[in-house]
């Protein structure tokens, strides 16, 4: 996420629990290790912003680990979007270009947001909104056909706690399953070849989300919606009980569709306000938990993993790490700020490898 708008919700505990108990990993950073893409069976992701581009460790990281690139935020509504409801991809493009020019597979992220778009379209007639949201959807997955492998469509429709849908200004103005139908109808029109992806975050931590989440998709498919994949964001909760992961994603590939670890993290915060492990103890978890799964992905038919997905290359660049409270030492992803590997590289890597 954008260090600026930080909108995720997720473990952030207090200063005084971290400092109390400590948050750096017992274990120590890995040596050199094997290029994670060239032990992959499927495409390993990893997300990034512009501003990032120019950053020599960053992209040695990128270059060298990651097959396929998904911009954090550029290619948002947000970043595209002006007031008066016209078009700049100044920022998308140099994203697009990054992942061309380096040979990434490129996965757009997102088209419709509930955070996003309700300045701009705010006050508008039913008839003049419908239209100028379809236009939208339209230009901006036009402009990247043939470039783009799947969209994020609709991202994170269901509500906080599970129970139904949203309510947003995109619903209030279109319909709450119609909005999302209508923005799936007009980005295949856009990109027939594009796989069209509904996202959303917490589906294995809540499993009332999960499930919600799931009733979703299958009364798109049954209403016809060229829904083509499932993306579930993985913003890991290292305390949820084993084998919870592993049913969400074995429920989810049911239904045949390509499925995208779409933005792995695992925090090493602790949500109680006074945490006695130690950190070995909770590393161990971690790495529990990000090894099921990494395994319950290389579980689903080979056609089905569409791509693993890591929510930023270094620990500096999560968007964990941008919080005011954060004290520095969380390590939630698969390298250091120095581009070491860290032990959750060694989960990843031995459950792709293993595929």
């Amino acid at each position: 996420m954008p260090d600026f708008r930080l909108t995720r919700r997720h473990l952030l505990a207090s200063p005084l629990a971290l400092a109390a108990c400590g948050s750096a990993p017992s274990t120590p950073p890995l040596g050199p290790v094997s290029p994670l893409k060239d032990l992959a069976p499927c495409p390993v992701g990893v997300c990034g912003m512009s501003g990032q581009f120019d950053d020599a460790g960053w992209r040695d990281v990128v270059l060298t680990h990651f097959s396929q690139f998904t911009p954090e935020w550029e290619m948002k509504m947000e970043a595209i979007l002006r007031p008066d409801r016209s078009l700049d991809f100044t920022l998308a493009d140099r994203c697009a270009d990054f992942a061309t020019d380096n040979g990434l597979r490129l996965h757009g992220h997102a088209l419709v947001w509930y955070s996003q778009g309700a300045e701009a379209f705010a006050g508008l007639d039913r008839k003049t909104f419908a239209a100028d949201y379809d236009r939208y959807i339209r230009e901006v997955v036009t402009r990247y056909r043939g470039r783009t492998v799947g969209w994020d469509v609709v991202n994170e429709a269901v509500a906080e706690d599970g129970d139904g849908l949203r309510s947003h200004h995109w619903s209030e103005g279109l319909g709450d399953i119609d909005h999302i139908r209508r923005a799936f109808d007009v980005a295949r029109e856009a990109d027939p070849e594009s796989i069209l992806f509904l996202n959303d975050y917490n589906l294995e931590n809540l499993p009332r989300k999960g499930a919600t989440f799931l009733g979703l998709v299958d009364k798109l498919l049954k209403a016809g919606t060229p829904l083509g994949g499932i993306g579930s964001q993985f913003h890991l909760d290292i305390d949820i009980p084993d084998g919870q992961i592993t049913a969400f994603l074995r429920e989810a590939g049911g239904f045949g569709l390509p499925v995208h670890v779409s933005e792995l993290d695992a925090s090493l915060r602790s949500d109680s306000r006074i945490d006695l492990r130690s950190a070995g103890e909770r590393q161990a978890r971690q790495t529990a938990r990000v090894t099921e799964l990494a395994e319950a992905f290389m579980a689903l038919p080979p056609g089905q993993r569409y791509a693993f997905t890591v929510w930023g290359a270094r620990d500096t660049d999560s968007w964990l790490r941008r919080d005011e409270r954060d004290d520095g030492r969380d390590s939630p992803l698969l390298f250091d700020a120095s581009g070491t590997a860290t032990p959750l590289y060694d989960a990843v890597a031995g459950a792709l490898a293993s595929g």
